[in-house]
């Protein structure tokens, strides 16, 4: 871990905001395009140690169950234990990757606004401390941003209410009814495990769930990357990953079909002080209500820069990377390159980007 005080106030060339895969990446780029740790660039991480948002993640979410992960560039994964908790692997993998290359990574500092400083853009943190540099990459994902759908009544249900970030193990709801509020893989994942641990389960979803026997190949990813692009190329929110993606019909989810579990009920009408109503005029009674809801973009750092369009988004460059109203900024495990093997290659591109920028500046003016 590097010391966080030495580099406050420090003009660098670029400033890296989030240690995950997008962030791992892009400073492994950097590195090799002749950018010095410490001296040219610095990464800044919220959390306590290395792993990204995998490291919050539950223990039973284990490799075999996760989505998946790519190599980062320069250090290949391996064959992990299958049954290995996901989290434990990539803290493992994240920690060996920081050391190996050598990458400045501060921790915690979490950045809380990017400003303007003219030539610079002036970044501020949690602990007081500032860097001034001439590019910044921000790949601050989402596990920080949990959505919370509102329905009628919902402030007067006397039973637990929870959100995918809070959970961490199924066999605390013993003996209890849940209901499961999300139409992602991560509602699949709890239904199914809340099941085993002795619960009873209800699925609710806003639409009928959209399973899908499309192989996950690479043809089906650049299907995915190409429409999640339209939308951020259009200054369009981002959509939730089920959304691009459809539910993958497994053998595993084809059996929580056939036994009733991986069954949704439709749409809530309104929560009541000790249940539910659905869409269907059928009422439930409910110990808990778990919303497997997704997150959104974690972004809030960059308000002052003002990069909103009307429609909600930001809008970006066709390298997917480059914001168009802040040529100084790139974005990173933002829409397409939210997954994986998208941050990856985000990572890649923004490294490339920024240091074109740079030469760019560096080119000695015409004198008019």
């Amino acid at each position: 871990m590097a010391d966080q005080a030495t580099d406050s106030g420090q003009q660098l060339q670029t400033v890296v905001i989030g240690a995950g895969q997008a962030g791992l990446s892009a400073a492994y780029q950097l590195a090799r395009r002749g950018l010095v740790p410490e001296r040219d660039f610095v990464v800044l991480d919220a959390n306590d140690g290395p792993g990204g948002a995998w490291r919050h993640r539950w223990p039973s979410l284990t490799f075999d169950a996760a989505h998946g992960l790519h190599d980062l560039p320069g250090l290949p994964l391996g064959v992990p234990d299958p049954h290995e908790p996901s989290s434990a692997v990539v803290r493992r993998y994240y920690g060996a990757y920081e050391q190996q290359f050598e990458l400045p990574v501060h921790r915690p500092v979490r950045v809380t606004s990017i400003d303007d400083d003219g030539a610079l853009l002036r970044v501020r943190s949690d602990t007081g401390g500032e860097w001034l540099a001439r590019t910044v990459i921000s790949g601050t994902g989402t596990w920080d941003k949990p959505y919370w759908p509102h329905y009628p009544g919902q402030e007067t249900f006397r039973g637990r209410q929870l959100h995918t970030r809070d959970f961490w193990s199924a066999d605390e709801f013993r003996g209890q009814r849940v209901l499961v509020v999300g139409g992602g893989t991560s509602a699949l994942q709890f239904l199914l495990q809340l099941d085993a641990a002795g619960a009873g389960t209800l699925w609710s979803t806003r639409r009928a769930p959209d399973f899908t026997a499309t192989p996950f190949d690479k043809e089906w990813g650049v299907d995915v990357e190409r429409r999640v692009n339209e939308r951020t190329r259009a200054g369009l929110p981002t959509l939730s990953v089920v959304a691009a993606t459809g539910l993958p019909l497994t053998e595993t989810y084809q059996h929580g079909i056939e036994a009733g579990i991986l069954v949704s009920r439709g749409k809530l009408e309104r929560i009541t002080e000790h249940g539910v109503e659905f869409a269907d005029g059928s009422m439930e009674n409910v110990d808990v209500i778990l919303w497997a809801t997704g997150f959104r973009p974690s972004l809030d750092h960059l308000v002052p820069l003002r990069l909103r369009e009307p429609g909600g988004g930001i809008l970006m460059a066709e390298d997917g990377v480059s914001v168009v109203k802040e040529p100084r900024l790139f974005l990173v495990g933002y829409g397409a390159s939210a997954s994986t093997v998208g941050a990856t290659r985000a990572g890649r591109a923004a490294a490339v980007a920024a240091t074109r920028r740079l030469a760019a500046e560096a080119q000695p003016q015409p004198v008019p």
